[in-house]
């Protein structure tokens, strides 16, 4: 099943992904937050508690509640500290 995966980090940064994969969607997460965590000028020891605090659980959170709601045909949407996470299926193209 595809669906879009889209973030934000309040004030910071906006992101999407499109796939089929959980796992997939939890490691673009991982990757590209962490990447603009990286960049965004934070301390080695904030870096670390931004990625156990926030990226970890909603890492989690898109393989298990997720996963449920998109199985149901819902969107699912997380936020955890200053990460907003949406899930959604992806639209299918229109045929004419």
């Amino acid at each position: 099943m595809d669906f879009k995966m889209s973030w934000a980090m309040a004030g910071e940064h906006m992101d999407e992904w499109t796939g089929a994969g959980f796992g997939q969607a939890a490691h673009a997460l991982r990757e590209r937050v962490g990447s603009a965590v990286e960049a965004s000028g934070m301390t080695p020891e904030a870096q670390e508690h931004f990625k156990q605090s926030f990226i970890v659980p909603t890492q989690k959170a898109i393989c298990t509640e997720g996963y449920e709601a998109l199985r149901a045909g819902h969107g699912w949407t997380k936020a955890v500290g200053p990460l907003l996470v949406a899930l959604d299926p992806a639209m299918k193209p229109a045929i004419s």
